[in-house]
């Protein structure tokens, strides 16, 4: 299995040309560092030597520009690194997006709000991270170690040993080293994180219900626990970091205490002159620069990793509809939905949430589909709009096999209004224009007033313009659901599903609502998936399910008239013909 940091690596291939510029503008600055120290340290120690000025001014002009070009290379490599990781993050976030399009929402049942919120935006940005702290810093110090080493090499042997060998010690062991003690904080810190976020979450969306219950004390002292888990490991790492980089600060001090030690003693016998020693000593001190970040990004590749496999738990999810290599465009004009022998069940050794189902829907019929929580409602409902795929069986569209369809125009021909919608913080307008963006005030007004929501839109001041607050607070239930069924109908696709259109509703709104979509589906083809009973009097047939079958099926009279489900419902509800 890929290692999900190498799999996040791949992520910044279209950046690839950036990255480079990047390390060679690090190493280059780098470079200017050693420069400047190696040409500063020949002219202090040839300058005691009192040599004409016309000897000096070459390492004058060039301790000029190793500084000058120090801060533009350094700039340079800012700019280059953060370019690449930005780049990267362009091209990952919009996979992610099409990503979750593609699973939802039969696909994201297993992962919860707040946590999918955490890899969306802390998850996906440490690509950031790697591209910065895991990529370039690496690739410079390789660069600028093999160059500085060699350069002393040549000055004097026995210290490019000394050299070499404690750059390896603070570029690859304590890296290391620091790595392994951060493995255990670092996916734990990136868990504790995302369950953070979940709970934020839940206490933002259910803070109407934890105060009204008195809850609120416990869910606030919840949350704080989980904010001191998430501080400790965020100094347990800290610690880690920090000590990677006292170590590497004794290693580069010990190394350079060596090199002075050998070359003083070589100048002591004649085998080194004073200059030289100058220049081999603050140059061993100045190559330290390059793996001085290592231990800290080591530090955080541990939490960089769980991130990444995190981020490709999302990506590697299996998709619940398999989309056709060539889908056939769906022929204008009305058409038949069938529905033969359909099971669907979500786990190869789980229970049918369908089993053998048959539907025929003909153009402008209207089908009731009841029956008990758990039944196979919503699974008919995910398969007629294509969310889920059957396990056997088929469902035509005019005779074509839906899955032969692309998802998205099964979708614009079968849609409706779904049994929780979502009201957006915005306008009555925007709400409504979700369904055809491009409608006008006089067809949001022909929708509204078929899903009997007109009225209520100008009774109020601002009209359409209206703001309805997060989703949807300054509206009643009823109106939530009246503006869904009005969305269903401006989309006016040939096909309408309503799931559960009046649940939630007290009596007398679910009564009104209930008029309101009889009214408005009246020679539509509509699947009415319901629990109120009194709608399903105009229907042209009933299918009652029961543990995913179709236990009884006809006529809301003829239903009535035998014992059975259906009847016992009705008496239930005290509904009869």
């Amino acid at each position: 299995m890929t290692d999900p940091a190498i799999r996040m690596l791949r992520e910044v291939t279209t950046a690839r040309r950036t990255l480079a510029l990047a390390v060679l503008a690090g190493a280059a600055a780098i470079g200017c560092g050693i420069g400047l120290f190696a040409t500063a340290g020949w002219l202090i120690a040839r300058a005691a030597e009192h040599p004409s000025i016309l000897a000096l001014s070459v390492a004058v002009v060039a301790v000029r520009g190793f500084g000058i070009g120090r801060g533009v290379f350094r700039y340079a490599d800012r700019l280059l690194s953060h370019d690449a990781a930005l780049r990267a993050l362009t091209g990952l976030r919009p996979r992610v997006y099409r990503r979750l399009e593609r699973l939802a929402p039969a696909g994201l049942f297993e992962f919860r709000s707040g946590d999918l919120l955490a890899r969306l935006v802390g998850d996906v940005e440490a690509v950031q991270d790697l591209v910065i702290r895991g990529v370039t810093p690496p690739l410079i110090a390789a660069f600028v170690g093999a160059g500085t080493t060699g350069f002393v090499l040549v000055l004097f042997a026995p210290a490019a040993g000394v050299l070499a060998l404690g750059l390896l010690a603070a570029g690859l062991v304590l890296p290391w080293a620091t790595a392994r003690l951060a493995r255990r904080s670092g996916p734990a810190y990136a868990e504790s994180r995302a369950a953070f976020s979940v709970e934020v979450a839940g206490v933002l969306d259910g803070a109407a219900e934890l105060l009204a219950y008195g809850a609120d004390a416990r869910a606030m002292s919840k949350l704080a626990a989980v904010d001191r888990r998430q501080a400790d490991l965020a100094r347990t790492d800290a610690w880690v970091a920090g000590a990677g980089a006292g170590f590497a600060l004794l290693a580069s001090g010990g190394t350079v205490w060596l090199v002075l030690l050998l070359a003083v003693r070589a100048t002591a016998a004649g085998q080194l002159d004073r200059v030289p020693l100058a220049v081999v000593v603050l140059t061993a001190l100045a190559a330290f620069e390059a793996v001085a970040p290592l231990p800290v990004a080591a530090a955080q590749l541990a939490a960089v990793r769980r991130s990444a496999a995190r981020l490709f738990g999302v990506m590697d999810a299996p998709e619940p509809v398999q989309e056709p290599e060539s889908p056939q465009p769906i022929r204008p004009g009305s058409h038949t939905l069938r529905l033969r022998g359909v099971g669907v069940r979500y786990a190869p050794d789980a229970p049918w949430a369908l089993d053998g189902i048959d539907l025929d829907l003909p153009p402008g019929c209207r089908v009731g589909v009841v029956g008990p929580s758990g039944s196979g409602k919503s699974t008919l409902v995910s398969v007629l709009l294509r969310f889920t795929d059957v396990d056997r069986g088929e469902v035509l569209l005019g005779g074509t096999r839906l899955a032969d369809h692309d998802s998205d125009d099964v979708r614009r021909y079968i849609s409706g209004c779904p049994q929780d919608p979502h009201v957006f913080a915005s306008t009555l307008r925007e709400n409504l224009r979700l369904a055809r963006p491009d409608a006008d005030d006089d067809q949001l007004d022909r929708a509204a007033a078929d899903a009997g929501l007109l009225d209520w839109v100008r009774s109020l001041p601002k009209g359409w313009a209206t703001r309805v607050g997060s989703r949807g607070a300054r509206m009643s239930g009823g109106e939530r659901q009246r503006l869904a069924l009005a969305r269903a109908l401006l989309a006016d696709p040939p096909i309408l599903v309503l799931d559960e259109p009046t649940a939630h509703l007290d009596e007398d709104a679910r009564a009104a609502v209930t008029a309101s979509l009889l009214r408005a589906t009246r020679g539509r083809s509509t699947v009415l998936i319901t629990h109120d009973l009194a709608a399903l009097a105009e229907v042209d047939e009933i299918l009652v399910l029961d543990a995913g079958r179709i236990v009884q099926r006809g006529t809301h009279q003829a239903l009535f008239a035998r014992p059975g489900s259906y009847r016992q419902m009705c008496d239930f509800d005290r509904v009869g013909v």
